[in-house]
């Protein structure tokens, strides 16, 4: 059952960790960042969270004002997407990975989603100004994102470019290798765990442009 806990106390911080303090219930506000998601979605994402688990923080998430749930739009199902109470927690969680990257890593098997490596792209990846825009059409798990490297960043899109300079379908983990060793893209193609077509020097110019080691 969804959890009715509080630290009954006043103070500001207390009282939003009664909202999203709970186990489960900021990585679940990670996955929404950069699109709505299925049920299904988010328990891929976090494979180690049972599914009554992920059902009872996304019930308090509603609850509380933000998560909401509404038609997907173009299929015949819910998704549920921040509110905009829910998008203010955005750069809390940005400079919590910021943080983080001091942690010991966790015992494996450790997850990582699409999500996450994404949002570090977002936050690690810093082009030269003077680079010419690209983008990326990449596959991460089966959902295709459009990625452009332009004007000093990288933003990060959901669905498919109108056109691409390279196409890149792998999963998560490969992609965070990828992103700092120069060495993972040969042995991830050579492995089939890696396949692109295009451009492949907009790959290199992809790693180029991360200016750090995974945070989050």
């Amino acid at each position: 059952m969804p959890t009715s806990r509080s630290y009954r106390d006043s103070c500001g911080i207390a009282r939003a960790l009664d909202v999203v303090g709970e186990r489960w219930a900021l990585l679940v506000v990670r996955e929404l960042l950069l699109t709505p998601q299925r049920f299904s979605e988010l328990r891929h994402a976090l494979p180690h969270v049972s599914s009554n688990l992920l059902s009872d923080r996304l019930r308090e998430l509603e609850h509380n004002g933000v998560i909401r749930r509404v038609p997907a739009p173009t299929e015949g199902h819910q998704v549920y997407e921040l509110t905009e109470r829910g998008r203010k927690l955005e750069p809390i969680l940005r400079a919590l990975g910021d943080w983080g990257i001091d942690a010991p890593q966790p015992p494996g098997p450790a997850a990582l989603s699409a999500t996450s490596v994404l949002i570090f792209l977002q936050g690690a990846a810093r082009p030269g100004p003077e680079a010419p825009p690209t983008t990326y059409r990449l596959e991460l798990d089966g959902r295709v994102w459009t990625v452009i490297l332009r004007s000093g960043r990288a933003e990060v899109q959901p669905g498919e470019p109108a056109t691409a300079d390279v196409s890149l379908r792998t999963d998560p983990l490969t992609f965070s290798a990828l992103l700092t060793d120069s060495a993972a893209l040969t042995a991830a193609r050579a492995d089939g765990t890696l396949a692109v077509a295009g451009d492949l020097s907009a790959v290199d110019r992809l790693r180029e442009a991360v200016s750090g080691p995974f945070s989050y």
